[in-house]
C-alpha cells in the first residue's frame, strides 16, 4: 500500500510516498531552455523552502547560451531572496532524467521529443508546467513569470510535506 502512487491533482505529480519517507532520497530535476532563469528560480526557491533533507533539488537547459540577465536577477532576488546567477547554467544529460524520481520541465518552449526514449522510468515521471520565457528585458512580464513560478513551487513543497 506504501509504494502504490500518489496523484497529486493541482501540480499533477506522481511520486512514491516511499521515496519521502523511506530510505530513499527523491530527486527533482527543473529544467527549461536555458537554465538561466526559469528552472533556475525553481531549483533556488524550492531549496529555501523546503524543509525535507531527503528531497534533491536541480535544474538543467538543453541549450548553453549565457546566463540570466541583470533584471531577472533583480527581480528574482527582490521577490524571492534567492540569487539564480550564483553559478553557471549546466546542460541536461540522460543520465540526470534517469536519476530523477520528477522531472519538471519549467518551459513552454522545450520539444516533448526530448523525453520519448524507450526507457519507460523518463516518460512517467515528466510534468510540464508551460511557463513563457522572457527575453527582452521586460520587468513586468518577468515579475509576472516569477510569480507563476513561485505559485507553482509553493504548490508542489506542499504537496511534498503533506505526504
Amino acid at each position: 500500500m506504501a509504494e502504490r502512487a500518489v496523484v497529486v491533482r493541482k501540480t499533477r505529480v506522481r511520486f512514491s510516498p516511499s521515496t519521502l519517507y523511506g530510505k530513499k532520497r527523491m530527486k527533482i530535476l527543473f529544467i527549461c531552455k536555458y537554465n538561466a532563469f526559469r528552472s533556475r528560480i525553481a531549483e533556488e526557491y524550492l531549496k529555501k523552502i523546503n524543509k525535507n533533507k531527503k528531497i534533491e533539488v536541480a535544474s538543467r537547459g538543453i541549450i548553453m547560451d549565457g546566463m540570466a540577465d541583470k533584471e531577472q536577477v533583480s527581480i528574482s532576488k527582490k521577490l524571492l531572496g534567492i540569487n539564480i546567477s550564483k553559478k553557471r547554467p549546466k546542460p541536461l544529460e540522460l543520465k540526470d532524467m534517469i536519476d530523477s524520481d520528477l522531472i519538471i520541465v519549467v518551459a513552454n518552449d522545450i520539444p516533448r521529443i526530448i523525453f520519448n526514449y524507450q526507457l519507460k522510468p523518463i516518460a512517467k515521471k515528466v510534468v510540464i508546467w508551460r511557463i513563457k520565457d522572457e527575453q527582452k528585458m521586460n520587468k513586468k512580464n518577468i515579475k509576472t513569470i516569477v510569480l507563476k513560478i513561485k505559485k507553482r513551487v509553493d504548490e508542489l513543497n506542499k504537496k511534498l510535506q503533506t505526504k
